[in-house]
């Protein structure tokens, strides 16, 4: 499988897009996990009451982005038989890219720096 042939590219801006969503959607939630724990574990007012705040704005962007990827088909919370197929799609995606030849097959870098700057005006002042 040639990683430059377009049949490769069907649907991977799509992908890319669920991927950096679901990303998103476990960070904001990390974030509320911690800022949680942070509330349970402070004594200042005012700290409590800026956490509660955020806490309750991580609670409602997690939210937010659940309901878009919903509504985009990229996440199926209430339906796990769709988001089966859609994680195995996934994971069929993954193994495919992991069997193209991503590089080439002389990596060595051995000989690149004993050029000179102007070496391609044809002369050798450097």
């Amino acid at each position: 499988m040639d990683y430059v042939d377009p049949k490769n590219s069907l649907n991977m801006p799509e992908m890319a897009d669920m991927t950096f969503a679901m990303d998103f959607l476990i960070r904001v939630k990390e974030g509320v996990r911690n800022t949680a724990i942070a509330l349970t574990e402070t004594v200042s007012p005012d700290a409590r009451t800026l956490l509660r705040t955020q806490l309750h704005q991580g609670i409602a962007f997690h939210q937010e982005i659940t309901d878009l990827m919903v509504r985009k088909k990229w996440f199926h919370p209430y339906d796990l038989q769709k988001q089966y197929q859609l994680d195995q799609l996934s994971a069929n995606k993954t193994v495919d890219i992991s069997k193209m030849k991503l590089f080439p097959d002389d990596t060595t870098r051995k000989g690149m720096f004993d050029r000179t700057p102007d070496e391609h005006m044809g002369g050798n002042q450097a």
